[in-house]
């Protein structure tokens, strides 16, 4: 299964903004559960010992993200949650699976490393902490040899390469997220950003389906007619084949 399949697989769940703050906090409750009810049919190939451990950073990430909200009003937890799933298709640990629950914890939420030091384990708060080192870095140019020197430098400053695969698997479910935003620069400059850097970086690490799936998903907010136009003509000729 790709992270396509896996993104669509959780459903967007928005909450009206306009409830009174305790019932939309119980629905968001019950949202998040849900969305980690899902995530468990991924899991299989873990043990309970680290199936435990996944839902501990669950409920942790979703107590430190409580009353938080995506633009498309879908509770922040829902997107931790899809980021997770897309890396159960690539068969990662429960460490791994723990830090893209935790991912904005640290950032976001004022969770330090040591909280989650005590609460999991060394190997996932120094996980959690490369992720948010790496949300620090900014790329503002498209020259080939400039995105070339950031992804070098990318891989360079990361000690274990989970923190790179994490990251990837968050910038899939941004894209695939990435209509809701309703600044056009702002999305244009995410798309073009994943041409450049992400796509060719998962090219890089050999996790070619993910490759081709930013490539499509930069493509289509870019240059969305265009996108169309071949989209319709490949479906036409499917229908011919």
């Amino acid at each position: 299964m790709n992270a396509a399949a896996t993104t669509s697989s959780f459903p967007s769940l928005p909450i009206d903004k306009n409830l009174p703050e305790a019932e939309r906090l119980r629905l968001a409750a019950d949202v998040s559960a849900q969305h980690f009810e899902h995530l468990l049919g991924f899991l299989s190939y873990l043990d309970s010992n680290s199936t435990a451990m996944v839902r501990r950073a669950w409920q942790f990430a979703d107590q430190a993200h409580r009353n938080q909200w995506r633009s498309s009003g879908d509770p922040y937890i829902t997107h931790p949650i899809a980021v997770a799933g897309i890396c159960a298709t690539w068969k990662r640990d429960a460490q791994a699976l723990s830090a893209a629950l935790l991912h904005y914890a640290m950032e976001d939420c004022g969770i330090t490393k040591d909280d989650l030091r005590q609460q999991f384990d060394e190997t996932v708060a120094e996980l959690v902490d490369g992720l948010t080192k790496l949300d620090k870095l900014h790329f503002n140019s498209r020259e080939e040899t400039q995105a070339e020197s950031f992804r070098k430098m990318l891989l360079a400053m990361v000690g274990d390469i989970r923190v790179v695969l994490i990251n990837l698997a968050w910038r899939t479910q941004l894209m695939h997220t990435l209509s809701d935003c309703t600044d056009a620069t702002v999305r244009q400059h995410i798309a073009q950003e994943t041409l450049d850097i992400f796509a060719p970086l998962a090219n890089r690490l050999g996790v070619w389906q993910l490759k081709w799936e930013l490539e499509d998903l930069g493509f289509r907010h870019l240059e969305p007619e265009a996108y169309r136009k071949i989209a319709k003509l490949l479906e036409e000729r499917r229908l011919e084949r």
